[in-house]
């Protein structure tokens, strides 16, 4: 079970906030945000406060472009892709693990948009974070 954090609409979500809440996951966040600097120098980092989750999130953009969404929960954070129907074919020819590949795949394709998220385990997810971005970023 997961706990819900970042719910205080007046706690802005500070370097010092995130840290004390991921703990031990803070190499995983600052490598994929040092990732998304030097390799998306026009993107856009934003924390704000949602009130139907009544949770703050974080979202890199890239012009109008949303490339992913990140929650914190207690010890942790979870990183989401949104992904077009259209992505089926980027998904199945990547090397993405097989794991979020079949889970891709498997979800019914009716939809808009389908969502891919990992929950951060350890710096062994950065390879496949790595992948999503760049793939979301090419996605039209």
């Amino acid at each position: 079970m997961t706990v819900t954090v970042l719910s205080d609409k007046d706690v802005y979500p500070s370097d010092e906030v995130i840290f004390r809440i991921i703990g031990d996951k803070r190499p995983v966040w600052e490598k994929i945000m040092d990732y998304t600097v030097k390799n998306y120098p026009a993107s856009v980092p934003e924390w704000r406060y949602y009130n139907d989750g009544k949770q703050w999130l974080f979202k890199l953009q890239l012009k109008k472009k949303t490339i992913f969404w990140i929650g914190l929960v207690s010890g942790t954070f979870r990183i989401t892709f949104y992904l077009g129907g259209n992505a089926e074919s980027l998904i199945s020819g990547s090397t993405l693990s097989e794991g979020i590949r079949k889970e891709f795949l498997s979800k019914d394709q009716s939809g808009h948009f389908h969502p891919v998220t990992i929950t951060i385990r350890d710096e062994s997810d950065l390879d496949d974070i790595f992948k999503l971005i760049d793939l979301k970023t090419r996605q039209k």
